[in-house]
């Protein structure tokens, strides 16, 4: 049986299925990556630290503001620039909105489709109107945080090296947070969707990757660790994974010390299940997650635990912003020159930028490695191992859970193809 499944549906960018088995036995299987390159470090080589996170956010049009950041900070690193509280306050307060808008796409415009046996959303308007409700609802204020503190929604424009060109109005905040406070329980509502669903029965154990956070759920942080083992400094990011070519793909591989590895919200959740928010852990236990829990299908419900997470963090963050008022900075200028690495948990997982700077503050060399394509090997050892479990089922049975799997990563297909040099031969 060969099955060929091109341009899956509801991904970011493009990607085929190629699936070739013979008696039971799966010979081929390709996850075939085939969006053009993009070229993203050639693009900043040279340039200014004044444009570098403004060209770096044009990365991708769903995780801008998480390149933004992680731009930011590995061009303040490299630079000497040290940015206040305040400023850290509004950059993780962006990133909670960004892993919030991220995550209610995929979560019900994405995926639950799959688990309602529709090709899309559009029929559930008419079929689960209060569902579709509440979900552009919730998606509405997600896009508001990231315009309040951003200046829009996609591609921000506030955050600069050294802090923010404009800061968000105190009114804009109390208003956000008020709207925050009353979405909560609404999420009630999602929680009894979700662990409701019909999730396959599939686990495949494999090693987990992520920023440990200190004394909070990480979104910025130092040190990487993995449930394999892995304990290195962010720093020392290559010293641990390594990216590599295979012919079907236009975006590179990646292994961690030699194996697949999974990055993101279940991977996020497994390394740092202790310091999730008290109401986001009880949604874990409710949607029957632990620190253990080896089925990629509920990377789905990990992802509704970081939603109210990421509401309970984002309510705080704004009560310590006012409380403290809001103050008028001046960027500091670059103190010195060289190199840095900065990662950030994005939405889809691990987002590392390293930049080398010389002393006109033009980038020398940058390096960018993007979540998806730390997910590719993952997904395809993930498919190696379930597809034997369903060849029985038939190719149209087959076909709709190995395409309900992929989607669970939540693929950023055009982030992450930015190889340099590809033999097809």
């Amino acid at each position: 049986m060969k099955i060929a499944v091109n341009h899956l549906a509801r991904i970011e960018g493009h990607a085929n299925l190629v699936i070739d088995s013979v008696r039971g036995t799966v010979r081929e299987l390709r996850l075939e990556i085939v969006e053009a390159p993009r070229f993203f470090e050639p693009m900043l080589t040279g340039r200014h630290y004044s444009d570098v996170a403004h060209i770096a956010a044009r990365i991708c049009g769903i995780c801008s503001n998480s390149h933004t950041l992680v731009s930011l900070q590995a061009t303040e690193q490299a630079l000497g620039i040290e940015v206040s509280e305040q400023t850290q306050s509004l950059r993780r307060l962006l990133a909670f909105g960004e892993i919030l808008q991220s995550h209610l796409v995929q979560l019900f415009f994405m995926a639950l489709p799959d688990y309602y046996g529709e090709a899309s959303i559009l029929p559930l308007v008419h079929t689960e109107r209060a569902l579709v409700q509440h979900a552009l609802e919730l998606k509405k204020l997600a896009n508001d945080i990231l315009r309040v503190v951003g200046g829009r929604p996609v591609h921000p424009v506030t955050p600069v090296v050294g802090g923010f060109a404009r800061l968000p109005e105190a009114a804009d905040l109390q208003e956000l947070r008020r709207r925050l406070v009353r979405v909560l329980p609404d999420l009630e509502a999602s929680v009894e969707i979700f662990g409701s669903l019909d999730y396959p029965d599939f686990e495949r154990d494999t090693d987990c990757f992520s920023l440990r956070g200190g004394d909070d759920y990480p979104l910025f942080g130092r040190q990487l660790v993995s449930s394999g083992g892995v304990d290195c400094a962010v720093e020392d990011y290559r010293d641990v994974l390594e990216e590599y070519l295979v012919p079907w793909s236009t975006a590179k591989f990646a292994r961690l010390q030699g194996r697949c590895f999974m990055v993101g919200p279940l991977a996020r959740l497994r390394n740092n299940f202790d310091l999730l928010s008290p109401m986001a852990r009880q949604v874990a236990e409710a949607l029957g997650l632990t620190p253990d829990t080896a089925n990629p299908y509920r990377i789905l419900a990990a992802r509704l635990v970081e939603v109210v997470h990421g509401v309970e963090r984002a309510i705080h963050l704004i009560d310590e912003l006012l409380l403290a008022g809001l103050q008028a900075e001046e960027p500091l200028p670059p103190q010195r020159h060289g190199r840095a690495v900065a990662v950030i948990e994005a939405p889809r997982g691990l987002l590392f930028h390293s930049y080398s700077y010389d002393a006109q503050g033009r980038i020398e060399q940058a390096d960018c490695l993007i979540p998806t394509a730390q997910n590719l090997a993952n997904i395809e050892a993930d498919l190696r191992a379930r597809v034997p479990e369903l060849l029985e089922t038939g190719r149209e049975e087959l076909t709709r859970q190995c395409e309900q799997l992929i989607r669970a990563y939540d693929p950023c297909i055009s982030c992450s193809t930015h190889l340099l040099t590809i033999d097809f031969a």
